[in-house]
């Protein structure tokens, strides 16, 4: 029966044990939250490392049956393996590179090599469970690899994966050593997930420039698989937060509170212990605040509940030490006699407690360096059901791309978050309730299990994408069937694209010219009878006429500005002009003049700018600024600007490749049509065909053509069976 397997670092359930008795209680994590619905069903199952080390194969086995009964599957570590895997590469190698905090990251061999074991762990305990037609969803940067091991083994199932970190840029991303292999394993997933647009760029960007993959908006080719990265940003359980309030605990804690708080305002500040959160800078800000507005004193409190983690480790445990330093000067030099500007707590809250002071304070401060989601913010907006309160947010935070009516700051800049702070004191009510309604309404609506259940239908599309793209591939027996419908015809007619199709790309054009292999295939397809052979290509018609006008063949050239039929000579089309071009001419040179490996190619009725030569990623952001430019310009010029493989070309809009094939129709009846192509302008062609044509697009297999070929040695291929009786 099909299941869904959810793979996470943590199980969803806290483990004690006392006399060799262990107890379990279920976590109340916003992620173990949406994903109850999945686990907790038929045979779903959820696997994980129970969060204790557990040594003895007995006591392993006695735990693995009462984490069965709640769907849950260990993955058994060793204390060396934690340290090396967990604490050393998760923690010290990616969770600083990928938090922009490049400068803590160590680079050790040896948590790598933990790191590539315990993911093998974890694929072994994947691999005893998934069946065909399972479903396996993987969470998270401590199992970066997971999918692609997966994916090595079982190379049908279905494998999602969600990052709940930020995927930092290309520049900080290059660093780790163990890039490459990092890229690979994610991309063994179907459908890959980030909280952002921006991690998504950022994974895009690094994975087509470290990695020979093909990347097409927001899909990767890789392993003749199409793998789909978007957007999903997470939410929390809306309901729970917004229902708390009238929790009896919640109201004895907030009447404890009003009774504590009576005349001050209360900003509150929740965090765990790190370096991304942005702690010191806010308390820096306050301090700041009290400074320069000592009207404030006595009457603002800054609320700051930090959780412990990892103070063992030395940057943390200085962080601390700075933490407590700093809360300490603050509150010696503006304290009162009945008054504490911050009150610091370095421990963990109930989830009751922290609902009323959700539910109390005037202002949530949430101010991290550098977040994925950040759901403190959400829960806040949650809790605040008389739709009061403001909240103060990081631009760096992932919840500010939808949390877009809180205060926005920059977490660097002191000043504008003490200006914030002064701005969230004095705002009123009707404002306060206007910006948290709006922001209310997102978090109500795009809640954790929306989340969820908009994961989980998008993989399924993914899937059902990639089996219909898996089913145009010219397989053997797509082949056969193109080689019947061919040798039954009698009339036939095959339409060639040339650059990408043909030959492959070189870093110079002209070094493209035809081999020997090349000429004898084209001579022999032209040779046989009912064949008519036709060259449909962007180049020049001068070189076209120079490589083929010994061979009978129909040429196109210059996307059908030129034409020219095997008996007869070159024609160009009527109603063209070429008076545009000064002008483009010299916006293209000016970009140019700018890249270094980019030039200029002039045809009769369009200008290419070529960046095959240019560094990778600098000739992807001169082409787009170029891009940019040259629409504003061609718009009400009757030119088309076209993107193609590593060129960006201007042509007049009448010429188009795919009324030059439809031209070559009107002449004859065919009885067997088949195109070829591999650019943004083949896909006119497949577009103007007839239904019955069979079309096959190179390199790509999204596209209007109905099948696709990997490369110009599958097409050549292709083509050499076709002449064979």
């Amino acid at each position: 029966m099909r299941k869904t397997i959810i793979v996470s670092n943590r199980l969803p359930v806290k483990i004690s044990e006392k006399n060799g008795e262990f107890t379990l209680q279920s976590s109340e994590g916003g992620l173990a939250t949406g994903l109850g619905s999945i686990y907790r069903e038929g045979n779903n199952i959820w696997i994980g490392w129970p969060g204790l080390e557990i040594e003895d194969p007995k006591q392993q086995e006695k735990v693995t049956k009462q984490l069965r009964q709640m769907n849950l599957m260990p993955v058994f570590l060793t204390q060396e393996e934690i340290n090396n895997f967990y604490e050393g590469f998760s923690n010290e190698t990616l969770w600083p590179v990928f938090h922009y905090m490049g400068v803590y990251a160590r680079y050790e061999q040896s948590y790598w090599d933990a790191y590539h074991q315990v993911n093998q762990k974890f694929r072994d305990i994947v691999l005893q469970i998934a069946g065909p037609g399972d479903i396996i969803w993987v969470h998270d940067y401590q199992l970066l690899l997971l999918p692609g091991m997966i994916r090595t083994e079982m190379p049908e199932i279905s494998v999602g994966f969600f990052q709940h970190i930020p995927f930092p840029s290309y520049e900080l991303f290059r660093l780790i050593p163990w890039r490459a292999e990092i890229l690979e394993g994610m991309l063994g997933a179907d459908l890959m997930g980030f909280h952002t647009f921006d991690d998504t760029r950022h994974f895009l960007n690094a994975a087509s420039r470290l990695l020979p993959v093909n990347t097409t908006a927001n899909v990767v080719s890789y392993n003749d698989r199409a793998v789909v990265v978007e957007t999903f940003p997470m939410g929390i359980d809306y309901d729970k937060f917004a229902s708390l309030g009238n929790n009896p605990e919640v109201q004895e804690h907030l009447k404890t509170l009003r009774e504590n708080f009576r005349e001050e305002r209360l900003v509150l500040s929740i965090d765990r212990l790190d370096y991304s959160k942005g702690i010191i800078q806010r308390l820096q800000a306050f301090e700041l605040l009290l400074q320069l507005h000592p009207e404030y004193i006595s009457r603002v409190v800054l609320y700051m509940i930090v959780v412990p983690s990892r103070d063992t480790v030395p940057q943390y445990k200085e962080l601390r030490d700075d933490i407590d330093k700093l809360v300490g000067n603050i509150n010696a030099r503006f304290r009162t006699l009945s008054w504490h500007p911050i009150q610091y707590f370095y421990r963990s809250f109930p989830v009751e407690m922290l609902s009323a002071l959700y539910n109390f304070a005037d202002i949530c401060l949430v101010t991290p360096m550098r977040d994925g989601m950040n759901l403190v913010s959400k829960e806040y907006v949650a809790s605040r059901n008389n739709n009061d309160g403001v909240l103060i947010l990081s631009e760096m935070a992932g919840a500010s791309k939808e949390l877009s009516d809180a205060i926005i700051v920059n977490p660097n800049n002191l000043g504008a978050i003490t200006r914030a702070i002064t701005d969230a004191l004095n705002m009123p009510l009707p404002e306060q309730q206007r910006r948290m309604r709006q922001m209310r309404q997102v978090v109500s609506k795009f809640n954790i299990h929306h989340w969820v259940k908009l994961f989980m239908t998008r993989l399924a599309e993914v899937n059902e994408m990639q089996q219909n793209m898996l089913a145009r591939r010219v397989n053997q027996e797509t082949a056969v069937l193109i080689r019947q419908q061919y040798r039954q015809a009698k009339k036939r007619i095959l339409f060639l694209d040339y650059d990408g199709t043909l030959v492959g790309f070189q870093p110079n054009i002209d070094m493209a010219s035809p081999d020997p292999d090349l000429y004898q295939l084209l001579r022999e397809l032209a040779a046989t009878p009912g064949n008519d052979v036709v060259m449909i290509s962007g180049r020049k018609h001068e070189t076209l006429g120079e490589w083929f006008g010994n061979i009978p063949l129909d040429l196109i050239a210059e996307h059908g500005a030129w034409q020219k039929t095997k008996e007869g000579e070159w024609y160009q089309l009527p109603g063209l002009n070429d008076s545009w071009k000064p002008e483009i001419l010299t916006m293209m040179e000016q970009v140019t003049d700018r890249t270094p490996g980019s030039f200029v190619e002039e045809k009769s009725f369009s200008l290419v700018w070529h960046y095959r030569k240019v560094e990778s990623g600098l000739g992807e952001q001169r082409a787009n600024e170029l891009m940019n430019t040259l629409r504003y310009y061609t718009v009400e010029k009757g030119l088309q600007v076209l993107p193609g493989d590593k060129v960006i070309e201007v042509k007049n809009i009448e010429i188009n490749k795919g009324k030059a094939a439809l031209s070559w129709l009107h002449h004859k009846k065919y009885d067997f049509i088949m195109a070829l192509g591999d650019d943004v302008t083949d896909e006119d062609i497949f577009k103007a065909l007839p239904s019955k044509a069979t079309s096959i697009k190179v390199g790509s297999q999204l596209s209007a053509a109905k099948y696709y070929l990997r490369s110009y040695h599958e097409v050549r291929h292709l083509l050499r069976t076709l002449r064979k009786n």
